[in-house]
């Protein structure tokens, strides 16, 4: 059975990795910055994939190859409360109907499997209206949906939720035969199944997963062996000015670090509250979400402490690539290159999880009762809704 996947906005490969560790073979993959290509392709340069670097608008489905599974990781920039939720008629997320447009335009070759990634914050964008746009035009293309939640925090030691959808050739569900499937599980929390139920002109296709696996790394288990005389650790004056600027809770958690018998490890985000930059330290052994560092709080900050000591750094591109479940991801890049690519990615272990669990045996599925895609003239439109504009992605 081919498994053949196609990587629209392929960012520095994560995905690939996570679909090649459960038997997927990515032919081809498009995204638009150079240097998260320049990444890539140190990764990955196997011949055997056809990366096309360019607009997602201007990919035509023609050009694209015979595939089982189109993935589309597209820009959450306007979709996540860190924007302007502007939504998918923003600049960065309106590449969603470029991919759209690509997968239209394959006609009869679409294929029986499409998988979506996004944040949490997709579900409510535009009081769900942008959600409920995205699922209507996947459903006019042929394809039920179903949606579920991952928080990478189950996989590795960061705190990572993110939304998936699957689009599936699969015979669309009646909702009043599967509720049991959306009782308040971790996969699909209150304000999801609430909003499959209240949805019910969407074409759901609802399958019953596993549990997920229990979390058991901390942030311990990806911190690397930095030499104390290593540039990467902060001058004094540096170190006293972060402390300076936590608040007395969060110093005096610091100070109990610093009292401890050994080093215990701890990160650092800046926020502003109430007009100023503050640092805010956490302490449960899970590192915050990465980020790319297109502001001062887009760069997490390792604090270590103990033995009536403490010293301070950035997380190091190894650490983030441990903390996307990448571990052997070859970085020769600076270290601004590097968290920009593992900022914008995906958790490699959690797409290992839904291809397991999830894509595989459904494939599997489908090539044994093969459900074709419904044509309807030349072939199947799509609603686009008048707000969203082609905008550069």
């Amino acid at each position: 059975m081919s498994k053949r996947a196609a990587e629209f906005f392929a960012g520095i490969g994560l995905m690939r990795m996570g679909l090649d560790a459960e038997g997927w073979t990515t032919v081809w993959a498009n995204d638009l910055d150079e240097k998260k290509w320049e990444m890539y392709r140190a990764n990955f340069n196997d011949g055997a994939c056809e990366f096309v670097l360019d607009d997602v608008h201007k990919v035509e489905g023609k050009d694209i190859p015979e595939i089982e599974l189109a993935t589309a990781s597209f820009p959450c920039n306007d979709l996540s409360l860190a924007g302007a939720r502007h939504g998918l008629a923003g600049t960065h997320s309106s590449a969603f109907w470029g991919f759209m447009d690509a997968i239209k335009g394959m006609g009869k070759r679409r294929p029986p499997l499409i998988l979506l990634e996004n944040v949490a914050g997709f579900l409510t964008s535009n009081d769900g209206n942008d959600f409920r746009d995205a699922l209507l035009a996947l459903n006019d293309l042929g394809y039920a949906v179903d949606v579920f939640i991952i928080d990478a925090v189950r996989f590795v030691p960061q705190s990572r939720q993110r939304l998936f959808v699957v689009g599936s050739k699969a015979k669309a569900d009646r909702l009043r035969e599967v509720p049991k499937l959306l009782l308040q599980s971790e996969l699909r929390p209150p304000a999801l199944a609430d909003f499959i139920f209240m949805n019910p002109e969407i074409g759901w296709a609802i399958r019953e997963l596993p549990s997920l696996p229990p979390s058991s790394m901390k942030l311990e288990d990806i911190i690397e062996d930095v030499p104390l005389n290593s540039e990467l650790w902060w001058s004094r004056d540096r170190c006293e000015y972060l402390m300076n600027q936590m608040s007395d809770k969060h110093r005096a958690e610091a100070e109990r670090m610093m009292a401890g018998s050994k080093w215990s490890y701890g990160t650092v985000f800046r926020r502003v509250r109430n007009g100023r930059s503050m640092g805010e330290l956490r302490t449960d052994g899970i590192a915050g979400c990465l980020r790319t560092p297109r502001g001062g709080s887009g760069r997490q900050i390792l604090f270590c402490a103990g033995k009536g000591e403490y010293r301070v750094r950035l997380l190091t591109p190894r650490e983030c690539a441990r903390l996307m479940g990448a571990n052997r991801y070859k970085i020769d890049v600076s270290l601004n290159q590097a968290l920009f690519g593992f900022g914008d990615a995906v958790c490699v272990p959690v797409i290992q999880w839904i291809a397991r669990h999830y894509l595989n045996p459904l494939l599997e599925e489908m090539v044994d009762t093969p459900i074709p895609l419904p044509t309807t003239r030349k072939d199947v439109s799509y609603r686009k809704p008048p707000r969203s504009s082609k905008t550069k992605a």
